[in-house]
């Protein structure tokens, strides 16, 4: 059948019309709703731009700076792209990143603040880490759990004070999850969605640049660590955190509908002497790595063990929080040797042409006798490696390093149509980062990245 048109009335009662479109030999049974594994490539569509999803603050900055492609990310329109493909397109972009420095609109990172006299009780509840070791102007990379131990959000949680903490959020209504759970806890704190949005400021000469708009004490931030300053007048939150593993900070703009110009072209004025460009979020380079994309490399229906956030689950928390049980439940299969999931995440590196630009479609992954198994959820180009990098779920049993496996590829990436490109389990990160995860600690340590 055609995809490119309706079904005809001949073309539904034929056989191969009935058969299921999902890949039924990759198991998914584990989960609830399937991720959708039909192989419909790019569609001739056009975003409609309208007032039922909010514009951020920095919006009509980035359409000014050349934005020319976007998303929905947190209800909100989100740029994904600033280099046309004539002009280099995405790569021309990490370019820029890992040589130089970019700035990137990520208003769409919501500000959930929870502030009150049982906050950080209330925190901790929610929180798979121990919110208790967060230092006021500091912060974690964190994730929320349901009561099965699906991962809810994924967020970077900055705790400005005792009774303050702010969720910057990744793609979910996180901040009706905590209203709701308070609900029934009538805990002493507000759950509210501030004005605050923020940006990235990332790549080698990012703190040179923040040092000579905000000051040599930048310089001193540690790694998750918080600072106040202005930039063009208005006040700013800084923190050194990013979306990739290159150096980089993230500005919290206060009362943002008011002061996103005199942020943004404060930065811009100054950094163009540092060669700074506007690009998108840098999803090739945060693959490299090993940084996960909440609804892309995990949802709700996956467990922290499945994706390597083994680390996020700590053994010596005492208090309760949501999810504990069902994770300690998990993680005592795994140390008796029963996976109890259907797949696992995996880096992989796989032959082909290099792949610029963002997968339209979980591409498949099979085993060399050509069974379907899985799927790749990740997918990009190394310029420094010299081949495609990958993320991606295989069955436990095909999880090891250096087990040799198929991806069907669509045609514009493979050397022979139709025939599918080799690709190899490895260690993931790909590349070292500047300020190494735990994940990547326990890999340099050699010891796997699920430990």
């Amino acid at each position: 059948m055609n995809d490119s048109k309706l079904p005809t009335a001949d073309d539904i009662h034929t056989a191969e019309y009935h058969a299921h479109p999902n890949v039924p030999s990759v198991d998914q049974s584990d989960r609830t709703v399937p991720f959708n594994l039909r192989q419909s490539g790019p569609t001739p569509v056009q975003m409609l731009v309208s007032t039922r999803v909010r514009k951020s603050p920095f919006w009509h900055l980035s359409i000014e700076a050349g934005a020319w492609r976007a998303t929905v990310y947190n209800r909100m329109y989100h740029p994904r792209g600033y280099v046309k493909p004539e002009e280099g397109g995405a790569m021309a972009e990490y370019d820029a990143l890992v040589n130089r420095v970019t700035l990137w609109n990520v208003a769409v990172e919501r500000q959930i603040r929870v502030k009150g006299p049982d906050a950080e009780a209330f925190v901790n509840y929610v929180i798979t880490r121990d919110a208790s070791k967060i230092k006021p102007m500091h912060g974690k990379y964190c994730i929320l759990c349901n009561e099965a131990g699906g991962i809810l959000n994924d967020p970077v949680l900055l705790r400005l004070a005792a009774d303050e903490f702010w969720f910057s959020i990744s793609d979910s209504d996180l901040m009706l999850w905590l209203q709701g759970v308070n609900h029934g806890l009538k805990m002493d704190v507000a759950i509210t969605e501030e004005d605050i949005a923020p940006l990235q400021i990332q790549g080698p000469l990012s703190e040179a640049l923040m040092a000579t708009i905000v000051g040599e004490s930048v310089r001193e931030i540690p790694y998750y660590g918080l600072m106040h300053a202005t930039i063009g007048g208005a006040p700013v939150l800084i923190s050194q955190t990013g979306f990739t593993g290159e150096k980089g900070y993230e500005v919290y703009v206060y009362d943002a509908t008011k002061n996103a110009e005199a942020v943004w072209y404060a930065i811009r004025g100054t950094g163009a002497s540092f060669g700074l460009r506007v690009i998108a979020p840098a999803h090739h380079r945060r693959i490299a790595a090993g940084i996960l994309s909440w609804g892309q490399d995990m949802d709700h229906e996956t467990s922290p063990f499945q994706v390597n956030l083994a680390y996020q689950v700590p053994r010596k928390k005492t208090a309760d929080y949501i999810g504990k049980h069902a994770l300690e439940r998990q993680r005592e299969a795994i140390d008796a040797g029963r996976y109890p999931f259907r797949l696992k995440l995996v880096g992989m590196k796989l032959g082909g042409k290099p792949i610029t630009d963002y997968a339209p479609d979980f591409w498949l992954i099979h085993e060399p006798d050509g069974r379907r198994v899985g799927f790749v959820t990740s997918p990009w180009w190394s310029p420094e490696l010299e081949t495609n990098i990958a993320l991606g779920y295989v069955p436990y049993s095909l999880s090891e390093r250096d087990t040799m496996l198929k991806v069907e590829l669509p045609e514009a990436y493979t050397e022979a149509s139709g025939e599918a490109v080799d690709a190899r389990v490895c260690r993931v990160p790909f590349r070292p980062s500047v300020n190494p995860s735990a994940r990547e600690r326990a890999a340099q340590e050699g010891r796997d990245w699920a430990d």
